[in-house]
């Protein structure tokens, strides 16, 4: 039984019972004010404001002030509740745009409620998201059991693509390896640990980058020309009462999907292989990973002008 939950609904539902509380208390107060502030106005304000030019001008201009304030705050007010309707209907539970405090403030309250789930599903490039030194998704995964990951693969055709889009094409794509080659050591230290941690590898370019864990998957855009890191970041969660609501489930099925296409080949850890499968899930093939990039030898050359030189 998760006692988080049902912590969090108490707290949640003492949250709310405290702001009628409020509410109810600020309503009443107003509507005792009302004739003490009519009986002010009537008989002590008007009859100073009446003879008076400019003070009944200063009177009009704090009043108008005054209506314009409220309207705009009854309008961020209308608006703010719209929005939340909106979130609340595609699920979205937290966005971020750059690393300000406040983002990363709360980017820690939402890794505490996946610090321990039993599964994790990663689709990325190369998997710095989670191999790098300073991931907090590091605590997440040496909680979980089981682990899936598609990164793309480095030595294909879509890697080369992006890398084609950015500043420094080369430079890039020797950086897409060399991260790669770090999550497969990262990844291969967690299986043998004990966890059941599966990669595969896919050969078109990078489009969404998604995250996993548990009841919220977390989205970025790989926009062609940018790097993943500089782009927003969305998660959206599961909600029980409606699964079908929201963005969660079309994009964790968008991740199962690409997991069960035969076409992405499974990496063998023990041999450093991948293993291509038919629709069947047979073993139709094996290729060494990383690959052989070294030149094949040539060839001599037994054309009638090179045997007469």
């Amino acid at each position: 039984m998760n006692h988080d939950k049902h912590f969090h609904s108490f707290t949640q539902g003492i949250h709310h019972a405290f702001a009628h509380v409020v509410i109810t208390l600020l309503a009443v107060g107003i509507a005792f004010s009302l004739p003490v502030v009519a009986k002010y106005i009537l008989f002590y304000w008007w009859p100073k404001v009446e003879d008076n030019s400019q003070l009944l001008m200063i009177t009009e201009i704090s009043f108008a002030t005054v209506l314009v304030l409220l309207f705009n705050i009854s309008k961020i007010a209308w608006d703010g509740r719209r929005s939340m309707q909106m979130n609340k209907i595609a699920s979205l539970v937290y966005a971020r745009e750059g690393r300000g405090w406040m983002s990363r403030w709360k980017e820690r309250d939402m890794r505490k409620k996946i610090a321990s789930v039993r599964d994790v599903c990663i689709m990325s490039i190369t998997g710095d998201t989670f191999s790098s030194e300073n991931s907090d998704l590091q605590k997440t995964l040496e909680m979980a059991y089981e682990i899936r990951v598609m990164l793309a693969n480095p030595y294909g055709k879509g890697v080369a693509s992006r890398a084609q889009s950015l500043d420094d094409p080369e430079a890039m794509l020797q950086a897409y390896r060399q991260e790669t080659e770090v999550s497969i050591a990262y990844l291969r230290k967690l299986a043998s640990a004990g966890k059941k941690v599966m990669l595969k590898f896919y050969e078109e370019p990078p489009f969404w980058k998604l995250v996993v864990t548990g009841e919220y998957v977390w989205v970025q855009y790989c926009h062609e020309g940018h790097e993943v890191k500089t782009q927003p970041e969305y998660v959206f969660g599961l909600q029980h009462g409606n699964p079908q609501r929201g963005l969660f489930a079309p994009f964790y099925k968008h991740f199962l999907d690409q997991w069960n296409d035969p076409r992405h080949p499974e990496f063998n850890f023990e041999t450093s292989e991948l293993i291509y499968r038919n629709g069947d899930g047979n073993e139709i093939g094996r290729v060494s990973f990383p690959p052989d990039m070294a030149p094949a030898p040539s060839q001599p050359d037994f054309s009638p002008v090179a045997a007469l030189v």
